[in-house]
């Protein structure tokens, strides 16, 4: 009777249990699962981590998120769990996600969701490329790291490089850079005009709504582009709080965009991001050649009213950088607005979202103003523990006391009927609409009291600016007095055309004038075919170069001043009487 009974249990117990998938151990699974977050799951695309923990591990249904990959586990120096999801994040191709005339198809409404979910998750997202612009990429890198490694050989720097470059720029004959710059720009401001058409879709908004705070396509002529792309070359991990992707000030809890958006490709992994969950894990794990990582930047957090929060990121840490013993070399592209444009959340407003009074429209030059104020002061922090808790800081003084629109202090300031204060090109819009438009009630145009306490506030601000500027500009006349007063062996040498060993003439960057005879002494760069040559100069660069004219073979070369030295007026006389033929006196 026992033995029926226990047979009994037994094949009850392997009807109920499911049959189990093959799964790796529990210990090591618990190690590389993003932990679960505390707050209740929202309506977006499943997470796919919680799905790798559901389903076997078979091929995925949609190609735009993708299936599970094993991460990396580490550990961070400091203790704390770094986590590698970097397979996990939400990957869509850009011709998904470009606009296009028509109505919207399954793909691109499947790009859209998993571009956004993967942002809310995770704070980044990748975008693969086509063939072409995946190859155009592969190149860039190469081409930057031996851009690099080959000018840290002739210059003798470190081992960290950065250059930036910006479409529209004039590039003289002797400003190198890294080749395919420009291709590269055109091809990753495609994708990131994309990926911004692509959140605004998501957010209900026209796909095109940040257009006027971008550059025009193509660029007007003699204007630079308000983007920029950096190249970044780093032979050891970035330590000592060197920035992350370069052109930026890492602050204590990480490095964070200040513009729109940052796309990012590296040849290895090496850049870590922060999850909403506050976890920091590295992102770049699971980039394939010529994929480009998305983080989005404060500059579209104030346009989207903080519905897309800002993306913080910092270098990995040494453990990561042995996979490639070459080096890292990155291309970041950062799509940035126009200094003169203006961030207003009306559109996002109008789209039926609630926005925080925060949220005032305010002119990019002085919202990246303020950024890079706070900026320093994050830096200047002495305590190592201090957090940045809230990224939308409540308005500054000088945000308070200024026009949004303009810029300048509200030194004219009413206080409307429903009691608030407007002044400038906003009390305009105000008594043109007649609505507040911080609390949309309906203003008299007659009721207008001016705000005396606002208008005295705003002028004193004003006139410690003044004060500031002005001190600054008479420190700097003064220090250009006092470097004109150079003593006499100093004037000796610039007028001899040498440069002091001792860096004393570091500062003369010009000691010749257009039109000037000059003799070529030559460095170990100048080409030896120029050098004693006699040449004249016939424009002036920056820093200190020089377009010069061969005398004799009328060739064109451009050199620095401390390779050329004068030619004094009785050398000259010798030369010219020299040259000269000497007539014949049996005639």
């Amino acid at each position: 009777m026992v033995v029926m009974i226990m047979q009994h249990h037994q094949q009850v117990s392997s009807a109920v249990a499911p049959p189990q998938p093959n799964l790796p151990p529990s210990s090591s699974a618990s190690n590389l699962r993003t932990p679960t977050p505390s707050a209740p799951p929202q309506s977006q695309l499943p997470s796919p981590l919680s799905v790798v923990s559901r389903q076997p591990l078979t091929s995925p249904a949609v190609d735009h998120v993708i299936g599970s990959v094993v991460p990396l586990a580490a550990a961070h120096p400091s203790g704390e769990p770094l986590l590698t999801i970097g397979g996990s994040l939400g990957r869509v191709r850009l011709s998904d996600i470009s606009p296009y005339d028509g109505a919207p198809a399954g793909p691109y409404v499947r790009a859209v969701e998993a571009l956004s979910g993967s942002l809310m998750r995770h704070n980044a997202a990748i975008i693969e490329l086509g063939s072409e612009d995946a190859a155009l990429l592969r190149c860039g890198l190469e081409a930057a790291r031996l851009y690099f490694r080959s000018r840290a050989q002739t210059s003798g720097k470190g081992s960290r490089g950065v250059y930036m470059y910006r479409a529209g720029r004039a590039l003289e004959d002797w400003d190198s850079s890294p080749p395919c710059m420009a291709d590269i720009f055109r091809s990753m401001g495609k994708a990131a005009r994309a990926a911004l058409c692509a959140i605004s879709r998501h957010l209900r908004l026209r796909s095109d709504v940040f257009n006027h705070l971008l550059d025009d396509t193509p660029l007007p002529a003699n204007e630079v582009s308000s983007s920029v792309l950096v190249a970044t070359y780093s032979h050891i991990s970035f330590q000592n709080g060197k920035g992350a992707i370069g052109g930026g000030k890492p602050g204590i809890n990480g490095e964070v965009e200040k513009g729109l958006l940052t796309l990012i490709s590296s040849d290895s992994p090496g850049l870590q991001v922060c999850d909403p969950n506050g976890r920091w894990y590295l992102a770049d794990g699971g980039l394939a050649p010529g994929d480009l990582l998305l983080v989005t930047g404060k500059a579209l957090s104030h346009a989207t009213a903080g519905f897309r929060p800002t993306a913080s990121y910092r270098a990995a840490p040494d453990c990561f950088s042995g996979t490639n013993t070459g080096g890292r070399t990155s291309l970041a592209f950062r799509l940035m607005p126009q200094s003169n444009a203006v961030l207003d959340c009306s559109p996002v407003a109008a789209a039926g979202h609630v926005i925080s009074q925060n949220y005032l429209p305010i002119s990019v030059s002085q919202f990246m103003d303020e950024l890079s104020a706070e900026e320093d002061v994050l830096c200047n922090q002495s305590d190592n523990t201090y957090v940045v808790t809230n990224l939308n800081k409540d308005p500054s003084l000088r945000s308070v006391l200024s026009d949004p629109l303009s810029g300048s202090f509200l030194e004219d300031a009413v206080v409307v009927t429903c009691g608030h204060s407007f002044g400038g090109l906003m009390l305009r819009r105000v008594l043109e609409m007649s609505r507040c438009t911080l609390c949309s009630q309906e203003i008299d145009k007659g009721s207008l009291i001016p705000n005396h306490a606002l208008r005295a506030a705003a002028a004193a601000v004003k006139q410690e600016d003044d004060r500031r500027l002005f001190h600054n500009a008479a420190l700097r006349k003064r220090r250009k007095e006092m470097g004109e007063q150079i003593d006499p062996i100093r004037r000796s040498n610039r007028e001899n055309g040498d440069a002091a060993d001792d860096g004393l003439h570091r500062g003369v960057q010009y000691p010749f004038s257009v039109n000037e005879k000059v003799l070529i002494k030559g460095n170990r760069r100048t080409p030896d075919k120029f050098v004693g040559k006699e040449a004249i100069i016939t424009s002036q660069c920056l820093n200190g170069w020089y377009l010069l004219k061969i005398v004799d073979t009328g060739e064109n070369v451009r050199l620095q001043y401390r390779s050329l030295r004068k030619i004094s007026n009785t050398q000259t006389i010798e030369d010219r009487c020299s040259s000269q033929p000497i007539p014949n006196s049996s005639s």
